[in-house]
């Protein structure tokens, strides 16, 4: 377990550090100098409370979507459609509160908007574990197909049911101020979206690792055949994996239309599940874990648009600097395999001897 921890560290680390030099030489190619523009990166996320306290506002939907993508991974299944069920989220979540804001008190608004978005993600994400139990279908492949009809589901409201008032643009009206999630700190967008992602990543953790439920999910991601002749229902456990997944990834919906853009827009946030699934993997599905990657990813999502204002270096850089770490990462999963395989060997070896 020691050598395992240690490999998943190290590994990392060196994922993390290969990214950024990866980008460095990149930087280079543009003739800009690498060293001005991760000082200008470090420091600029730092320079005021406003700023600062964006990272954790960023952080927050990448948390739910990186552990939508490691629950189900934690079973041996590949949610990959955590981007639809995260549009989801955000079209109930905005339909929920333009109906109850003029009609419950704000806090029930919300409370009811919050069920309403977990129920209905839950069931959209549930589908795919119901055609992988019932049919044996490819998850990989439904999860990621389920997305582009999420998204043309919410295209389509937003141009006739949902969309504002005036008819103009494909968006919704704004939402009332009494259906915002409050704010954490005055004067900063840092709202208590931000607890409810910190609280659900230790929750997770505790169902996972704490809970007979969580032992028979990992049971079955282990070895799926062994878990069935243990008398684990592995197909039961698919169907509420993806359910619980999909409330996790519609969770992100809620908390960045009812936290942040107080409203839904056509095409808001479309790398959200992607970029939760380099989160999942960088802390290696461990929901603790997920609450540090996904600073580290806020931290550079903020750093890179203030870094694009203040120097003549595009913003996209950051992009590319995740991709590089992202590749890393999934690199560095398979260096991690080859050493277990190899210690694993030196020990079968030595045990013959």
């Amino acid at each position: 377990m020691q050598a395992k921890i240690r490999d998943l560290i190290i590994t990392n680390l060196l994922a993390i550090v290969l990214g950024i030099v990866s980008s460095g030489i990149m930087l280079l190619f543009l003739g800009e100098n690498p060293v001005s523009a991760f000082t200008i990166l470090i420091t600029s996320v730092v320079r005021d409370v406003y700023t600062f306290a964006d990272i954790f506002v960023k952080a927050t939907p990448l948390m739910f979507t990186a552990l939508s993508f490691a629950f189900t991974y934690k079973a041996n299944l590949y949610n990959i459609g955590a981007q639809g069920q995260f549009y989801i989220g955000a079209i109930i979540a905005v339909a929920s509160s333009l109906y109850l804001q003029d009609i419950l008190p704000g806090w029930l608004a919300l409370l009811i908007t919050l069920i309403l978005t977990l129920l209905g993600s839950g069931l959209w994400g549930g589908f795919i574990g119901f055609v992988k139990a019932r049919y044996n279908s490819n998850e990989f492949l439904i999860s990621m197909m389920s997305t582009y009809v999420a998204l043309a589901i919410m295209n389509y409201l937003l141009r006739t049911f949902l969309m504002e008032t005036k008819a103009e643009y494909p968006q919704t009206d704004a939402l009332a101020n009494s259906v915002w999630l409050p704010r954490i700190i005055p004067g900063t967008r840092l709202h208590v979206g931000f607890i409810l992602a910190l609280l659900s990543c230790i929750g997770v953790w505790v169902l996972l690792y704490k809970t007979p439920l969580g032992y028979r999910i990992r049971a079955v991601g282990y070895n799926a055949r062994a878990a069935k002749m243990s008398g684990i229902d592995a197909k039961k456990l698919y169907i509420l994996a993806f359910c619980i997944s999909g409330a996790l990834a519609g969770a992100a919906g809620f908390t960045e239309v009812n936290g942040v853009q107080h409203m839904l827009v056509q095409g808001f946030n479309p790398d959200i599940g992607a970029a939760g699934i380099g989160i999942a993997i960088l802390a290696n599905g461990n929901p603790i874990g997920i609450i540090f990657a996904s600073i580290l990813f806020g931290a550079l999502k903020v750093g890179g648009t203030i870094m694009g204002q203040m120097s003549a270096i595009p913003s996209s850089i950051i992009e590319l600097m995740q991709g590089f770490v992202m590749v890393f990462v999934i690199l560095a999963y398979f260096v991690r395999s080859w050493l277990e395989n190899n210690r694993e060997k030196r020990k079968l070896q030595k045990a013959v001897v």
